[in-house]
């Protein structure tokens, strides 16, 4: 009997024979947890050799331009947003993890994907090792699932496991959830690296072997990272991330590795009492109250719409900003949805560039919805919202907005320009407004097209008739007076702009 004592952090697996107070890989704080390894060595090598062994066929060399065999087929799971962020489906002796908050409604979603999948033809196995039987089945009786076959297991031994998987001839398996079962070989907790790190090879060699299509659920840290050792994401086939607010109903999967498909998809969900329902049409959804305006209706001041485009599939956003004077010495910048260094860069092309007084004013921009936007497309809506919140102005509800703002005020291109205009078109929207870089010959159909060159253009366009608002100052009648001068112009034009910030000059 061969015995071993180590410490093993774990945030990153790293191994020591003492303790540490700090891991000198990850830079944790008080991360190691003390293993006792008590296996035969020649019985480790044997399971890891039967884990990990190639077949005859698998080790043989072949050319790559070698005429390849059809693509494995796929099975539907249930969704179509979901098989599309799978890459067409489930492929047997696939391997899935599946990671998020706790709460979120991982095992909502996969208990209605075996209802949905199992039948005669292929059975399908849920093994919930954090929750008994009868709690899965009170689950099952509120989604109204309690008819679907789907075999429930119950147990937190490996080995267990892969025995059941053998018996039943399954297809289709789900682990719930890979921190909670344990190998009998290993002295260590259930959750542990070197736990989680063998288990999950048992259960990955198990369904390469029998051609069975596997979900592992996965916990996640603090920081939102997957627990347990960073080989674990290498060891999988697909690892999607269940995303989302508790206070609010929108869940969203979306894929960080797939050998089977592209990482640019993403599925959307809406959590209610009858579970997960598919939205499959996002932007409907989140633009539902501004879609719902009458025929020559304005929108509210401090509102606009973002063609935006979420990896391979296009979205409307509808932003909102508010601005108001600020009561403290540095002047709030809040951003829900986006990100708060490009929101200070577009208020620093809006200062400067639009003249506008945002230096005293707080600023909170929000994407309604729930849902974060990270294209850089979405930069010209923010503006105008911000620019027509500080003048109490509104934009025409179905004009759209794509654009990425450089730092001298030019607007710069996008990508899948086409692809955002035809969302919008499909949506009723009658206008947009694009970068003139880079157009070139897109197709819009129906869709109104104005074409501006700077941010300046497109705020005058995005409004017509566009003053520039009253900015006293208070304890200087000179800028007091200069600001009511300002305020008598007839118009907010880059050319009248540029004049009065000369003339400013010359005065002061």
């Amino acid at each position: 009997m061969k015995q071993k004592t180590k410490w093993v952090c774990q945030g990153c697996g790293f191994q020591t024979a003492r303790q540490l107070g700090r891991c000198t890989e990850c830079g944790a704080w008080t991360s190691f947890v003390e293993e006792v390894e008590a296996v035969k060595a020649d019985t480790l090598v044997a399971r890891n050799r039967s884990a990990f062994a190639l077949t005859v066929e698998d080790a043989t060399t072949v050319l790559l331009n070698q005429s390849m065999p059809d693509e494995a087929p796929r099975r539907s799971s249930g969704f179509e947003s979901l098989d599309r962020v799978l890459g067409g489906g489930l492929v047997d002796g696939s391997v899935t993890l599946l990671a998020g908050d706790p709460g979120i409604g991982k095992s909502t979603l996969l208990l209605q994907l075996a209802a949905s999948i199992a039948s005669e033809d292929c059975p399908v196995l849920y093994v919930s090792a954090e929750e008994s039987t009868s709690q899965v089945l009170l689950r099952a009786r509120r989604l109204g699932l309690q008819n679907a076959p789907v075999l429930l297991y119950s147990e937190q031994n490996v080995s267990a496991i892969r025995k059941k998987l053998e018996e039943c001839k399954v297809r289709f398996a789900i682990i719930d959830s890979v921190q909670a079962i344990y190998h009998p070989e290993m002295e260590s907790v259930p959750g542990s690296v070197s736990q989680v790190r063998e288990s999950a090879a048992a259960i990955i060699a198990q369904a390469k072997a029998g051609g069975i299509a596997t979900f592992l659920v996965g916990h996640v840290t603090k920081e939102g990272s997957i627990a347990g050792p960073r080989i674990l994401e290498h060891m999988v086939d697909a690892v999607l991330q269940f995303e989302g607010d508790q206070a609010r109903q929108l869940r969203i999967v979306r894929s960080a590795k797939n050998r089977f498909g592209s990482t640019s998809e993403m599925a959307i969900f809406a959590m209610n009492e009858d579970g997960l329902q598919e939205i499959k049409n996002p932007s409907s959804f989140f633009l539902s109250s501004r879609l719902e305006k009458k025929q020559g209706e304005r929108s509210p001041s401090g509102t606009s719409v973002i063609a935006s485009c979420q990896g391979n599939r296009s979205l409307l956003l509808e932003v909102q900003a508010l601005v108001c004077p600020s009561s403290v010495a540095s002047p709030r910048r809040v951003a829900v949805g986006f990100e708060v260094g490009r929101l200070l860069q577009i208020l620093a092309v809006l200062e400067k560039r639009l003249g506008l007084p945002l230096g005293r004013q707080d600023v909170y921009v929000n994407i309604a919805g729930g849902l974060e936007c990270n294209d850089p497309g979405g930069d010209l809506g923010v503006a105008v919202a911000i620019a027509t919140a500080c003048m109490d102005r509104s934009v025409d509800p179905l004009l759209a907005c794509c654009g990425e703002i450089g730092l001298t005020g030019e607007l710069r291109s996008v990508v899948s320009l086409e692809r955002r205009l035809r969302e919008a078109e499909s949506l009723g929207f009658r206008t947009a407004i694009v970068p003139a870089a880079g157009l070139g010959k897109v197709s819009a159909g129906k869709l109104k097209l104005i074409a501006a060159g700077t941010l300046a253009e497109a705020v005058d366009l995005a409004v017509p008739g566009l003053r520039r608002p009253s900015v006293p100052v208070v304890g200087d009648d000179k800028k007091a007076s200069r600001s009511a001068k300002i305020d008598q112009e007839e118009d907010f034009s880059p050319t009248n702009r540029g004049t009065l910030n000369a003339q400013d000059s010359a005065t002061y």
